[in-house]
């Protein structure tokens, strides 16, 4: 070969470089953007898969803590004589002036006017209207609600009122001497047959004695969290101490 044809072969050569090289780039930027689609593709996958597990992850932890409360409430329910049904709580009244749950379970059940009701850590109120498979439970905060309860500690008997909120009761025209005090707790005293003597109901969070005011007012936090948990147990002795009273 002349040196001449080796000189066009090398300029041949760069020539086919120079006219490849623009369509080499863009082979290799649209490489680029279909790697960079399918990385991000597989980032929204992965998103998404993410949101999913996140949603699984609370829902079990919901289950888990709903299985721990459920097994406190029948724990709680081991020393307790009567005959309990189990019940969930399926609705709650749209009047946020009444405090009003319904259950899923009613007269076919066993259920009855009267009954009251427990959570895991006391009395949360009674059956005020009974259905056939649902019934109707009026909670100890419900403004219209009272119940007969004494010191635990003291043996004080005192009516307790429902104020309205959730976390409070209270107990209007006790002397100001009575022996009472923070941290008491308030349990159900038996009188008036509406409830059972002896379950727990509220503690004491304040006491109020006004200088030259002849009565105390008496705050309590009900025992039982009336605003959570789904499953309650109903005492079904409780309607017929109420009509034998």
């Amino acid at each position: 070969m002349t040196a001449v044809q080796k000189g066009a072969v090398d300029v041949i050569a760069l020539a086919t470089g120079v006219i490849l090289a623009p369509a080499e780039a863009w082979t290799r930027m649209l490489a680029a953007m279909q790697s960079n689609s399918e990385l991000r593709e597989e980032l929204l996958r992965l998103e998404q898969e993410n949101r999913v597990l996140k949603g699984r992850t609370q829902r079990l932890a919901s289950v888990l803590a709903e299985n721990a409360r459920y097994r406190a409430l029948l724990n709680s329910a081991r020393d307790v004589e009567d005959q309990l049904i189990a019940a969930k709580i399926i609705a709650i009244s749209p009047d946020p002036a009444r405090h009003v749950v319904v259950i899923d379970k009613g007269s076919l059940d066993g259920i009855e006017q009267g009954q009251a009701v427990l959570g895991e850590e006391g009395l949360m109120g009674q059956i005020v209207l009974s259905g056939d498979s649902s019934s109707r439970v009026v909670m100890i905060t419900d403004s219209a609600h009272a119940l007969p309860v004494q010191v635990n500690r003291s043996g004080l008997r005192a009516i307790a009122e429902g104020s309205g909120a959730l976390d409070r009761l209270l107990i209007r025209h006790l002397p100001a001497s009575a022996d009472i005090r923070v941290g008491d707790l308030l349990v159900t005293s038996g009188l008036g047959g509406r409830f059972p003597s002896g379950y727990p109901v509220a503690r004491v969070t304040q006491v109020e004695s006004p200088a030259g005011e002849a009565f105390a007012l008496v705050t309590a936090e009900p025992t039982s969290a009336l605003d959570r948990g789904r499953f309650v147990l109903v005492l079904q002795g409780s309607a017929r101490a109420e009509g034998e009273s």
